[in-house]
């Protein structure tokens, strides 16, 4: 069962569009090492790995701060030669019920899962390919961190706009292909990073893992005129308790976030845009340190702290 988000620049609410909804999924056969996933990867320097604080998905059509971190970032892999064979990317907006799938056509559409905004934002289109041979060697070789079974590959969903909105100023091009990952919402925040565990090896092998999400996400909080430099005194503690476990490298505890206090509730009433940090961390390797960027606030309570592993310079 799949739940997606909408997202209303009127409301400032997410809401669900029409409760669980059915899909179609085809389960794959598990198998002990990746040996055909290594024949269509191929090896390369080790890939870096981040987390990308997304916003509104206005940022991609406004000339913002962010998008232009999220283009100069592009243009740097670009100039160091980092080219990825893939991107793997785990986005707020693809919530699944109890189990993990990955999307799994040639093709992907473009999802514009938001109301209220321009006719502009959604024109945008961000044709990359997806990887349909990947997608099912893949998805035999991760494993449910709850039950053991193999993922499940899915043919209905696409490029949310936590995906495309910083892929599309990153990589213009939209020539390398491009995996999503869902998120299923029951599980604890645990599993999550422990799934996020399995991907570092694929870093190894041309992927480039994406985690696009926010480090504060509180809709019912946004003050519009609050300068991207305000923030409320819950943001920007919660905000601290994340940016100070990145800088130990102990990464392993963002998981138990809900630990922390209520500030943890307030920065996330519901914790989906919090998840895809925790596959971007598990996928970081000991002793990487982060390189941070867009440390600032949006509207008093988003967070678009972001952060990069493994790039060097």
């Amino acid at each position: 069962m799949r739940r997606r988000t909408l997202l209303s620049l009127g409301g400032a609410a997410v809401a669900a569009s029409g409760g669980w909804m059915a899909y179609s999924m085809t389960s794959v056969s598990n198998s002990v090492l990746p040996e055909h996933l290594l024949q269509q990867l191929k090896p390369s320097p080790r890939m870096p790995v981040m987390f990308v604080g997304h916003g509104s998905p206005m940022n991609v059509i406004e000339d913002t701060r962010w998008r232009q971190s999220w283009k100069a970032l592009g243009q740097e892999l670009a100039t160091k030669g980092i080219a990825p064979q893939m991107i793997l990317c785990i986005s707020a907006h693809w919530l699944t019920e109890d189990h993990w799938a990955l999307t799994g056509m040639a093709q992907p559409r473009t999802i514009h899962d938001f109301g209220g905004f321009p006719q502009e934002l959604f024109a945008q289109q961000y044709p990359a390919p997806g990887a349909p041979e990947v997608a099912k060697t893949l998805a035999g070789e991760l494993y449910s961190t709850v039950d053991g079974k193999p993922l499940l590959v899915d043919h209905e969903w696409g490029f949310d706009h936590g995906t495309w909105s910083v892929l599309l100023p990153m990589f213009p091009e939209a020539k390398i292909p491009v995996l999503q990952l869902s998120m299923p919402y029951a599980q604890a925040p645990e599993k999550h990073y422990e799934l996020g565990l399995q991907l570092r090896a694929l870093r190894d092998r041309g992927v480039l893992i994406v985690g696009s999400g926010n480090v504060v996400h509180n809709l019912r909080a946004l003050r519009r005129e609050v300068a991207d430099n305000q923030a409320f005194d819950w943001a920007l503690q919660f905000d601290a308790d994340v940016q100070q476990r990145w800088a130990s490298g102990n990464l392993a505890d963002l998981s138990n976030f809900l630990e922390w206090g209520p500030q943890a509730r307030l920065a996330h009433p519901t914790h989906d845009h919090y998840l895809p940090m925790l596959y971007s961390a598990g996928a970081v390797l000991e002793g990487e340190a982060p390189r941070v960027f867009n440390d600032a606030f949006q509207y008093g309570a988003l967070s678009m702290r972001s952060a990069i592993w493994g790039l060097q310079g």
